[in-house]
């Protein structure tokens, strides 16, 4: 990182070093080697923030490079090539490794480590940010506060009021795009209805400026 390196591209190279999971870990530490994802950027206006990269992820080094991401950027209409330009989405998880599976073969949970100590920071360097798709209950939690509800659904079904409430950045509640989610999408229909059109308008609002 050179002398001229902006604040921002410090902090993320100093994420993309991080190993405080492995070698400070809150419960057990990482299973594997860290290896964070995150795209910072001063220029895009809308932040994906999602839970945490999956294996796939892990072994490319590419957010959302799986069946989700194909999901998540059809939700948004935006191509594979716009969706991974920095100068149009930021992508930050709100924990930059794979955390593992659990005992079921499900992903676990983002580590306890990194929002805390990354994520207010990167964020107010980012204040450019116009548009964040809370992506799964945890980013919801963290970017809406008292503001989440209870369930994941009951925060989705709630997006309308979230979404027009006044903050420094818009917030668009969404479930994951896991596959495992296609029943929940079946059993909520206004979801594809109701609130896909209204993110597709606003992420073209946001990219075609």
């Amino acid at each position: 990182m050179g002398d001229d390196a902006s604040p921002l591209e410090c902090l993320a190279a100093q994420i993309r070093r991080c190993t405080i999971c492995r070698d400070e870990p809150i419960g057990r530490p990482l299973p594997h080697e860290p290896r964070p994802v995150v795209v910072a950027s001063a220029n895009a206006r809308i932040l994906v923030a999602g839970q945490a990269p999956g294996l796939r992820v892990h072994e490319t080094g590419l957010p959302f490079n799986d069946r989700s991401g194909d999901r998540l950027r059809d939700w948004m209409g935006v191509s594979r090539e716009a969706f991974y330009d920095p100068a149009l989405f930021a992508i930050v998880p709100m924990g930059f490794c794979f955390p593992g599976y659990d005992a079921k073969g499900g992903d676990l949970p983002p580590r306890r480590e990194c929002a805390p100590h990354w994520r207010q920071p990167l964020m107010n360097l980012m204040p450019q940010i116009e548009l964040v798709l809370a992506v799964g209950q945890h980013a919801q939690k963290w970017h809406l506060g008292r503001d989440c509800r209870a369930t994941l659904t009951q925060t989705v079904a709630a997006w309308r009021e979230i979404f027009e409430a006044p903050r420094p950045a818009r917030i668009l509640p969404l479930p994951h795009p896991s596959w495992r989610n296609t029943g929940w999408l079946k059993r909520n229909p206004w979801f594809e209805r109701d609130l896909l059109p209204v993110l597709r308008r606003e992420v073209a609002a946001r990219i075609s400026a």
